[in-house]
């Protein structure tokens, strides 16, 4: 076990043999952090929370209570093999979020990026490659070996079939069932997700220049107009648009093994 000088744990708390706490950390009442378990500085961790397995935390990382962070995966193929969940730094991870290690058919790593926020209720399976600066909303539920870019949002009661991949920017609506690829800066919603347009607040507030806009709008209208790969590939050989054009088009093209969501 390693724990800084400098880090605050509550009397009630289980600190398990083999741990490593960094400085500035808090630990609060009532947590579990088990033996596996690595917390970078000033890691904040709030009453009745559990942290174990092999997981990382990112320092300034906030967990609030009643988080479960890197418990077994919830996968009937998992047969106990030695896997990590990896969380980035700033991160704030609210009330009953749970977040599970990584499986052998995943590469045996859930990994999460900077500066995300997970709301109430949110759950990341197993194998998962988070982004930065992804919001899951209250109770969104993202499934195995997903890839979410950075900048994604989820929204609230939303949930994410395993294996698809969301790029980056891209927003879901509300009670939303995403079951295919998502492109970047894409805008989804409905009780079973369309690609509905663009995440065009998004863009704007990430002060994206109003000339890109234009060509991802007309990229979009593009797109929609017969296959939508073939498209994608036609519009890649003709060179078409600047930086967030082509990252559209390299996700289109790029692998997967699900379909995409494609305009209505």
């Amino acid at each position: 076990m390693s724990i800084a000088l400098s880090a605050q744990i509550h009397p009630s708390a289980v600190v398990e043999p083999g741990a490593v706490i960094g400085p500035g950390c808090r630990i609060g009442p009532f947590c579990l952090i088990g033996a596996q378990v690595v917390l970078a500085a000033r890691v904040e961790v709030k009453s009745h929370a559990v942290i174990t397995g092999a997981t990382e935390v990112g320092e300034d990382t906030v967990i609030f209570p009643f988080a479960s962070l890197g418990e077994v995966p919830q996968d009937l193929k998992f047969r106990g093999e030695q896997s990590r969940l990896i969380i980035g730094a700033r991160n704030r991870i609210r009330e009953h979020v749970t977040m599970n290690t990584g499986t052998e058919g995943g590469g045996f790593v859930t990994q999460v990026g900077d500066d995300g926020l997970f709301m109430a209720g949110a759950h990341v399976a197993h194998d998962c490659q988070i982004g930065n600066r992804v919001i899951l909303v209250n109770n969104s539920a993202v499934a195995g070996h997903c890839v979410l870019e950075d900048d994604v949002i989820v929204g609230g009661l939303s949930g994410v079939h395993q294996w698809v991949r969301i790029g980056r920017g891209a927003i879901i609506g509300a009670v939303t069932m995403v079951t295919a690829d998502v492109i970047p800066h894409g805008l989804v919603q409905g009780p079973r997700g369309q690609l509905d347009g663009l995440n065009l607040v998004g863009l704007k507030r990430r002060g994206v220049d109003r000339a890109e806009i234009a060509a991802l709008r007309d990229l979009y209208a593009a797109l929609g107009d017969g296959n939508f790969r073939d498209n994608a590939r036609r519009l890649a050989e003709e060179g078409a648009g600047g930086d967030h054009v082509r990252e559209v088009l390299d996700f289109i093209l790029g692998p997967s093994d699900r379909s995409f969501l494609t305009p209505k």
